[in-house]
């Protein structure tokens, strides 16, 4: 078998953990599967190479992020202040995710880690620190902020109009993966999003019970 180099390693394994984690869970896949499916005879590559399971999921998120920021940045020059815009700039660069089976596979993956982006205390997972992603929620939460929603509401409606967002499209892309029709061609599927998520986000605020 021919040596590979520490990075073409640390990509093998990034791949099969993308593979085993969308299709078994975060916490369901073994790191003993990742390791022989990225083909390495050390059972131990994984702690070697990112130090722990979370630190491989790092690895396979950060990557995602970076393509998903490529998409992100002329969105958000674009985008302007209106509420409705920020929200289609995001769907349509996690949309961007749906071209692959890789992105598909993470996209699998991002839903499962939805409450862990760091919305709620607004301090970001390190992943996501500095990130257009995370100017983008900023801006998205200002909105909010301007139509009177109270800073714990707000959060929490932030975190879950994003949660509906990652489990929409981890379900069309668990629909590509698999080979089955949707209900819907891509476009309508999301325009739906953007207008669903907008509404949701411009809810009024509920009356004291």
């Amino acid at each position: 078998m021919a040596r590979t180099s520490g990075p073409e390693t640390r990509e093998k394994l990034i791949r099969a953990a993308e593979e085993l984690f969308a299709a078994q869970g975060v916490d369901g896949a073994q790191l003993r599967d990742v390791v022989a499916l990225a083909g390495q005879a050390n059972p131990s590559a994984v702690q070697y190479h990112f130090g722990s399971r979370a630190g491989l999921l790092d690895a396979v998120m950060a990557g995602r992020q970076t393509r998903t920021e490529q998409v992100l940045a002329p969105l958000l020059d674009g985008a302007g202040e209106d509420l409705r815009q920020l929200v289609a700039a995001l769907v349509t660069a996690e949309a961007s995710e749906l071209r692959t089976d890789r992105g598909r596979r993470c996209l699998r993956i991002s839903a499962q880690l939805s409450h862990e982006s760091g919305i709620r205390t607004r301090i970001p997972h390190p992943t996501l620190a500095g990130t257009g992603y995370w100017r983008l929620i900023e801006r998205i939460a200002d909105r909010l902020a301007d139509g009177g929603l109270p800073e714990p509401l707000l959060l929490e409606r932030l975190d879950l109009a994003l949660t509906v967002v990652g489990a929409a499209m981890a379900d069309r892309a668990r629909q590509y993966l698999d080979g089955a029709e949707p209900l819907t061609d891509e476009p309508l599927f999301l325009a739906d999003l953007v207008e669903t998520t907008t509404a949701l986000l411009r809810a009024a605020q509920p009356r004291s019970v």
